[in-house]
């Protein structure tokens, strides 16, 4: 079995203009450059590959509000984007999302998608790039929440219903300090207080996997602790 991986972060309520948001993801693609070469070039999408290739954006905050404030891209007050990133066809990565919205019913999000085999992905799903991502995620969104996983762990984790943002866990996780303090957790895991926002948490050093029945056993007893401090619930509006 393939397992494919994803991360996002997630924060729910938090009303911003277009040029705040474009100034987090210009931050948060600043900060994506050094984990992996590929993600140093972002482009548009396009109806083909030959043709987006051609549409390279230059990832500064000017030029990603007027991408995000154009008319396709707004919805009452949400702006979205949805880039990508790749040498070749079947190793893309896309950045995707929405962000700006005061809705209390649908969350604003930042997601990276990333290739599941290939180069890319042995040179990106190792514990510190994936780390890393989560990291960059929390500096540049300021988000409540923040994963790395597997869809199929996710699913495992979540087999019935909806799978909330925040009440599941993964390989690498980011916790807002409002959310309350995390509490001790078992070897291997890694756990690391980022400045003045929230925790990361970081349950393996090699790659997480379903395939793996001591993974899957310590994701249990990680989410049992983090449940039982009342960290794994839903988002709460921005502030609250």
């Amino acid at each position: 079995m393939i397992e494919t991986y994803y991360t996002g972060c997630y924060w729910l309520a938090r009303q911003e203009p277009v040029e705040a948001c474009a100034k987090r993801l210009e931050d948060f693609l600043r900060r994506l450059g050094p984990l992996e070469s590929t993600w140093n070039r972002w482009h548009q999408t396009a109806a083909t590959f030959e043709k987006a290739r051609k549409r390279q954006v230059q990832p500064d905050a000017a030029t990603i509000a007027k991408l995000m404030g154009s008319k396709a891209d707004r919805f009452l007050d949400r702006s979205s984007f949805w880039l990508w990133a790749g040498e070749n066809e079947d190793e893309l990565s896309g950045v995707k999302g929405h962000c700006g919205s005061s809705s209390t019913r649908m969350s604003s999000v930042c997601l990276l998608n990333i290739p599941s085999q290939g180069s890319v992905a042995e040179r990106v799903l190792t514990a510190p790039v994936m780390t890393g991502v989560v990291r960059a995620m929390a500096l540049a969104w300021e988000p409540e929440f923040g994963i790395a996983t597997s869809q199929e762990h996710r699913e495992l984790a979540v087999p019935e219903g909806f799978p909330n943002a925040g009440s599941f866990v993964g390989w690498v996780m980011y916790f807002a300090r409002s959310r309350g303090p995390v509490p001790p957790l078992p070897a291997p895991v890694q756990v690391e207080h980022l400045e003045d926002r929230g925790t990361l948490i970081t349950l393996t050093p090699e790659r997480f996997t379903v395939a793996n029945p001591d993974h899957v056993a310590l994701a249990a007893d990680v989410q049992a602790r983090l449940q039982e401090a009342g960290l794994l619930r839903r988002l709460r509006p921005w502030g609250t």
